[in-house]
């Protein structure tokens, strides 16, 4: 068949071409605008999820119709290390200043949409973003005061008073939550609590690894009553199969129901294996009907792609004294395992795994689902491991 119309998309944060099973999710997108609209309070959303699951491409397709609705909407991607804790401020101040042009725009502004243009342009200069003219001069004493605790609400508030005119919130995404340096976590989470007492329309919508909400809940207590939390998993069968056979069956082709089987088992319903095995489908069958031949030749050839980049790439992350962690980590399958065994494996002293787990957990390469335990983030990770268990140790 031609490659040229593949439908199927691998990638990271890339939208597949049916995005399916995420119905619950979206509805509840749809209906904090709705509320916003009608003057109504709501609550952020914070997604979390393994690797693979579609947090990312969720997250932006949550944007997107935040956009759509007319929401002032501001996109950012966390980042684990010190470099990231510097970016991610920037680039907050940047994106926020970049969309407030759209309110500078405006033929008539309001006295509420300058104060929040001048507090917008004051939080970028202390932030060290500058560079965007807003056409307003800088008023002192708002948004300026360097403390990133006192001036992210006072910005926030400025901008949600501008928004509330014509019926419209802020929604601040962010990708890879978990990552954020947690000065900037914790003024986040100040913010969203003063918004949701004082009926600001400021919504926090965050995607992130699976101990996403513990990290927020360690962040500040009240965290948990801030946000609707969703637990992003794999696709139930039905969902799954649509995610298969709707993208073809779009250009006349269809899967022979025993292949179609082996691909589901394959990839276990994780959407990006969806992804990589339907692209090798396609790529291997003459067409119209994908036989279990094609999907036997797919599910090798997609096998070995997942092995080269998804999990390859983050197996290159670790060190080599972390891999071996990862190794004894894999005779638990996907686990979890508990720390103790893990220090067996590796012949250490359980307080000696300490920082293994720490960079692991920074690296996000695994987390801690309960005290005393660890587990993969990476669905897979383990069957990876002892696929390629002579090359990687």
């Amino acid at each position: 068949m031609r490659a040229a119309l593949n439908p199927f998309s691998p990638g990271s944060g890339l939208r597949p071409p049916a995005l399916v099973g995420r119905d619950t999710e979206l509805e509840a997108l749809d209906v904090l605008i709705e509320r916003t609209r009608n003057g109504l309070d709501g609550r952020g959303i914070i997604l979390s999820g393994l690797r693979g699951v579609g947090k990312t491409v969720l997250l932006n397709e949550m944007r997107f119709r935040a956009e759509d609705a007319g929401w002032f909407a501001v996109n950012l991607e966390a980042r684990p290390d010190n470099a990231g804790a510097q970016n991610a401020r920037r680039i907050l101040a940047r994106e926020i200043t970049t969309q407030a042009r759209q309110l500078s725009r405006r033929k008539a502004i309001s006295d509420r949409v300058r104060t929040a243009l001048q507090s917008v342009t004051a939080f970028n200069v202390k932030i060290g973003a500058a560079g965007i003219d807003l056409g307003v001069e800088i008023e002192p004493g708002r948004a300026d005061s360097g403390d990133i605790e006192i001036d992210l609400p006072e910005l926030v508030h400025d901008l949600c008073a501008a928004l509330q005119e014509e019926g419209n919130a802020f929604g601040l995404f962010i990708d890879e939550l978990q990552d954020l340096d947690p000065l900037l976590l914790r003024a986040l989470l100040v913010t969203q609590h003063q918004a949701g007492q004082r009926g600001w329309p400021f919504f926090l919508v965050g995607a992130g690894l699976p101990h996403l909400p513990g990290i927020l809940a360690e962040t500040r207590s009240y965290a948990e009553r801030l946000c609707d939390y969703r637990t992003i998993a794999r696709l139930p069968d039905p969902e799954a199969r649509a995610a298969l056979e709707d993208p073809v069956a779009k250009h006349d082709v269809s899967f022979d129901p025993t292949a179609l089987q082996l691909l589901l088992d394959a990839s276990g319903g994780y959407p990006y294996f969806l992804q990589e095995y339907g692209r090798s489908a396609w790529e291997v069958a003459a067409g119209p009907v994908i036989t279990l031949g094609d999907a036997q030749a797919s599910a090798v050839i997609g096998l070995e792609r997942l092995d080269a980049g998804f999990f390859r790439s983050r197996w290159n992350r670790a060190t080599p004294a972390e891999r071996r962690l990862l190794v004894a980590m894999a005779e638990d399958g996907f686990g979890p395992s508990a720390s103790s065994e893990i220090a067996r494996r590796m012949d250490l002293k359980p307080n000696s795994l300490g920082p293994y787990r720490a960079n692991l957990i920074s690296k996000g390469l695994v987390y801690a689902p309960d005290h005393g335990q660890l587990a993969y983030t990476v669905p897979g990770m383990d069957a990876y491991v002892r696929r390629h268990r002579e090359d990687l140790t």
